[in-house]
Order: structure tokens, then C-alpha cells, then sequence
């Protein structure tokens, strides 16, 4: 192939991986660096909303730039998504209130929904099916870096320079990956006239917008009333119904619908889903549970959910082998075994096994499950469609995990807030301070926990951890989901031919 003759794949690779990492490492170095960023600005009652913000362009930018990527090319609007993520960065070092803090997430979120599923689309223009299985298991490996380099340097310019650099780190790696893709990428894309579809972008951002908004009003701080909440879940009902009427008449629609009629489109996507809320309310609650219920370090707390970084990179490089073999569909069954281990793991570690080591295996199981799963989806998909729809189709695979990982944190931090308060209503008598979901923030600081009675502290971790295996037993159905939906994946993928 002429194209893959003048691109030095080697290089471009390097490049992609290099911008992936950017875009990965931005959620566990913020994390990090929360704490000493709202000591220095202020604004904690905003705290989730740095965030969510960032989630909420994301989410609503990837299947925009996936459209964008097969009209213009991926070259163009990977540079673009990667200048608009960098300003967004420098913005976020020199903000000085917590308000312009959010809004420069919001710009940085909107170049990041450019980064990872282009970036992902660049890797399957350049190599064949064969190749593409080996190198989506190198790609999958920059999650577990990130997550084990992530802290250490958000705690090492927290204590060393400033919170700032945790947003400018990303300058020079941005520069770097841009430069090498405009310079030694070469793509031939078909010049034609085309037109944009403003209207259907402008009705699915509206749309996701007001859900994302709802939904995070579940997280315990409630800033909205329930008419307001009633009024964007109509909002966002109204638009997606006309987004749907409105790509079905246009001739060039953002959302292409006959690729959800493939089977393997459609179920990928779905297990996509539950797979992504599984993945985030995971990341979420579970240093929760191990540092609140079992009195374990932030660092114990961190090491369970490294443990899921490192059986996802593992998992994916076998499955790179594997899926070439025994199919995509065999291959993306072992992940959903390793999804139903990890969430029954999870279960068990509230009923009959508190500790961290078995949380660790729990997440080290999700995490192959993941790996395994994941990397079979991202193949299939880019193996069933030709070049002209793959940007889009890698993209809403995305989109799709994200936007599970958002609606499951959320619903499910409303299972645990909702459980716990019924909780505290019921038994905090006993308690010396006000029986509130605030009182569990002090099982999660040593200095704070010590300072309650051995009886408070049994109270409230008896609460956190019969609330949190609601969560759990949730995800064990969310896993069941998924498995159902990888069961429904046509058997004959590995026969397949590459476009």
C-alpha cells in the first residue's frame, strides 16, 4: 500500500503512543494534584466539577471528531484536537479561581475527545488486521504506565515545583506527537466537496450535555431542584429523539446508524458500555471501601486498583495473539469470564474476604477481563469496516465506554449515597457527631478517624460497607450484561477480510 510506504510507521506510532499517554495520564495526575490545587484556590463545593466538566466534552466531542477524521483526514483534526488540548492546559496552569479552573477543563476535555480515538484510527489505517492485533496490546499498555507514573508525578510537583506543571507537562509531549504526525504521517484522503452536520452536532451536544448535567447532581451535592433537573431531562429526551430524526435525513450524518446494524458493531458498543460503567465505578469506590471500611493508606488504596493497570496491558498483548487464532468472539468471551470474576470478587471482598490483597486480585481480574475484551473490540470494529468509516466507528466505540463510565459512576454513587443515608438515619443515634453522609469523609483521613470511638468507627464502617456492597452486587450485574452482549457477537469474525 502506497500510503503505508511513505509513512514511517515506526515513528508515527511513537507519536500516537506518546499522545495517548498525554490524554491517559491527565485523569490520575489531576487526581493527585486535587487536594493542594482547592487548598491554593479554593472552591471545594466545586471539586467534582473539575472532573466532570472534562468527562462532559469528551464524551460529547469523540463521535464529532471521528466524523471529522474521515471527512478531512486524520492528520488534520488529531493536529487541531492536540492545539486545542494544549491551550486548554496552559489555561488550566494559570488559572487563579476555581470557576476559571472548570472552564479551562472544558476547553481542555474538547481537544482530548480528538486524541485517543484518532489516535486509535491512525494505528488501524497503518497496519493490516495481522499487525493491528500485536499493536493494540502495546497501546493498551499506556493505561498501566499512566497509572503508576501518574501519582508519583502529581505528588512530585505538588512537592517540589507547583500544581501548575501538572497541566504544562503536557506541553512539550503535545508538541513532540503533533509535530511527528504532520511531518512523517501520509494519508490520501478523497477531495470532494463535503458538507458538515452542524445541525445533528449541535443536537447531540445539547442532548448529552443536559444528561451529563443530571447526572452529576447524583453525586451527593445536589445544586439544582427537581424542576430544574425534570426540565434538562426533557431537554435531553427532545434533542436525541430529533437527533435521531435529523441524522436519518441528512446527507452527510455525524452518526452513521446502519453501522449499529452489524452485529459486531452493535454488541461491542453495548458491552462497551456496561464494560466502561464497570471500569469507572470501580476507580471510584473501590479506594473508598479500601481505605474507609478495611483503615488501609491512600498508597494500599492505590496499589488494589494498579493491580486492574497492570492485568489490562497483559491481557491485551495475549489477545493480540490470541483473537488471530480462535476469533474474535472466543477471544473476547475470556474477557467477559475475567469481567464476572472481578465483579463476583469484588462482592466477596464486602461478605467474606475484607482485605486488600483480595481487592487487589479482584481488580487485577476486571482488568484482564478488560484487557482481553477491549482490545477485541477495537480490532473487530476496525476490521469491519473500510477506511472511509473507521474513524467514526473506532470513535463511537469510545464514546460509548465513556459514556458508561459516566452514567455508572453517577448512578451508582446515588445506590451508595441513598443507602448510606438510610443507614445513618436508622443507626446514627449512637453517633457523637451529626449522622450525615459528610461523617464517613473521617474514616478516610487517619488523624480524623482516630479521633472517633472504637464504637463510632465500627458504626460507620459497618454502613460504608454494606452501602458499597450494593454498589458491588450492581457491578456483578453490569458484568452479566456484558457477557450476554459478547455471547450476541457473530461467530465468524475471524473470517473476516481486511478493507
Amino acid at each position: 500500500m502506497d500510503k503505508q510506504k511513505r509513512t514511517n510507521r515506526p515513528l508515527v506510532l511513537a507519536a500516537v503512543m506518546l499522545a495517548m499517554f498525554m490524554a491517559a495520564v491527565e485523569a490520575t495526575i489531576v487526581a493527585t494534584a486535587m487536594p493542594g490545587i482547592v487548598a491554593d484556590l479554593g472552591g471545594f463545593s466545586l471539586y467534582s466539577w473539575v472532573f466532570s466538566s472534562y468527562l462532559l466534552m469528551q464524551v460529547v466531542a469523540i463521535p464529532l471528531y471521528g466524523k471529522l477524521a474521515d471527512l478531512y483526514g486524520r492528520k488534520l483534526i488529531f493536529s487541531i484536537g492536540i492545539i486545542i488540548f494544549l491551550i486548554g492546559s496552559l489555561l488550566c496552569g494559570f488559572s487563579f479561581t476555581m470557576e476559571m479552573l472548570i472552564i479551562s477543563r472544558v476547553l481542555q476535555g474538547l481537544g482530548a475527545g480528538a486524541v485517543q480515538p484518532i489516535a486509535t484510527t491512525i494505528v488501524g489505517d497503518m497496519y493490516t488486521k495481522e499487525e493491528r492485533a500485536s499493536i493494540q496490546g502495546y497501546l493498551a499498555s499506556i493505561w498501566g504506565v499512566s497509572a503508576i507514573i501518574g501519582p508519583l508525578l502529581g505528588a512530585f510537583f505538588m512537592e517540589y515545583v507547583n500544581w501548575s506543571w501538572v497541566f504544562w507537562m503536557n506541553v512539550p509531549f503535545g508538541i513532540v506527537s503533533m509535530g511527528i504526525v504532520i511531518f512523517f504521517l501520509h494519508e490520501s484522503v478523497e477531495k470532494k466537496q463535503q458538507s458538515l452536520d452542524l445541525g445533528g452536532a449541535a443536537l447531540l451536544l445539547v442532548s448529552i450535555s443536559a444528561l451529563m448535567v443530571v447526572l452529576v447532581q447524583f453525586d451527593g451535592t445536589m445544586i439544582l431542584s427537581k424542576t430544574e433537573l425534570l426540565l434538562l431531562v426533557s431537554l435531553s429526551l427532545v434533542c436525541l429523539i430529533w437527533f435521531f430524526y435529523h441524522e436519518r435525513r441528512v446527507t452527510a450524518p455525524i452518526v452513521t446508524f446502519s453501522l449499529w446494524r452489524q452485529k459486531e458493531i452493535r454488541y461491542a458498543n453495548l458491552a462497551s458500555f456496561t464494560s466502561g460503567a464497570m471500569l469507572m465505578a470501580v476507580s471510584s469506590f473501590l479506594p473508598t471501601y479500601v481505605q474507609g471500611v478495611l483503615a488501609q493508606t491512600p498508597l494500599i488504596a492505590g496499589l488494589t486498583l494498579t493491580a486492574m493497570s497492570i492485568g489490562w496491558p497483559i491481557a491485551s498483548t495475549i489477545a493480540g495473539k490470541m483473537m488471530l487464532k480462535t476469533g474474535f468472539r472466543v477471544t473476547a468471551l475470556i474477557g467477559g469470564f475475567g469481567l464476572l470474576a472481578g465483579a463476583l470478587g469484588y462482592y466477596l471482598l464486602t461478605a467474606f474476604l475484607p482485605n486488600p490483597w483480595w481487592a487487589g486480585f479482584s481488580s487485577f481480574m476486571l482488568g484482564a477481563g478488560l484487557g482481553f475484551s477491549t482490545t477485541t473490540f477495537v480490532v473487530s470494529i476496525q476490521s469491519s469496516v473500510d477506511w472511509k468509516a473507521r474513524g467514526e466507528a473506532t470513535a463511537m466505540n469510545l464514546f460509548m465506554r465513556l459514556l458508561g463510565g459516566a452514567v455508572g459512576v453517577a448512578l451508582l454513587g446515588g445506590i451508595l449515597n441513598s443507602r448510606l443515608r438510610a443507614f445513618l438515619e436508622r443507626e446514627g443515634e449512637a453517633l457523637s457527631i451529626e449522622p450525615s453522609i459528610e461523617a464517613v469523609n473521617r474514616l478516610l483521613e487517619a488523624e480524623e478517624r482516630a479521633l472517633l470511638s472504637q464504637g463510632e468507627q465500627s458504626l460507620l464502617q459497618t454502613g460504608l460497607s454494606s452501602s458499597l456492597a450494593a454498589v458491588f452486587l450492581a457491578l456483578v450485574v453490569l458484568a452479566v450484561l456484558s457477557f450476554l452482549f459478547i455471547l450476541l457477537l457473530p461467530k465468524d469474525q475471524v473470517e473476516k477480510q481486511e478493507n
